[in-house]
């Protein structure tokens, strides 16, 4: 099952394009209401990986990779999200709490930056989710985590 969120924000696709890309930008909105993201070490070209921390209200710390494939500056980045241990080492969502159909294997992302009168609409699609329930929980985090982008803008 997948997801859409699509949000618009007051500023051009390159701001945007650099909230979502640049380390000490990344590291101001990244994660759930609460969570801050004391990691953000970012490699955003075709072939690399970005590493990101959200570290949540009691302190756990919840690690990520983001490995790219297509990267078009300012307009789209298509990446997989996997779950990992803090050396960027893959480690199963499920031995973290998370759901278990979230796949292991990670989360293809899809991220689009259509430019709109000085504006720019954002639309961000998640893949491979195995439950309606999977699909509800990835959609309030990251629509809590598009508002603290917002905030960054």
């Amino acid at each position: 099952m997948d997801l859409t969120v699509i949000r618009t924000y007051d500023a051009p696709p390159a701001r945007v394009w650099a909230a979502l890309t640049e380390p000490g930008l990344v590291m101001r909105w990244w994660g759930p209401d609460g969570f801050t993201a004391p990691v953000a070490r970012m490699d955003v070209r075709p072939g690399g990986a970005s590493l990101v921390a959200m570290r949540s209200p009691d302190g756990v710390e919840l690690y990520n990779t983001w490995t790219y494939g297509l990267v078009e500056r300012p307009r789209r980045l298509e990446y997989v999200l996997r779950f990992c241990d803090a050396a960027g080492r893959p480690v199963p969502p499920s031995s973290l709490g998370l759901p278990a159909d979230i796949p292991a294997g990670g989360v293809p992302h899809e991220l689009t930056l259509d430019p709109e009168a000085g504006r720019t609409r954002l639309t961000v699609t998640e893949r491979g989710y195995g439950t309606a329930g999977t699909v509800r929980l990835s959609r309030l985090g990251l629509e809590q985590t598009l508002d603290k982008l917002a905030a960054v803008l």
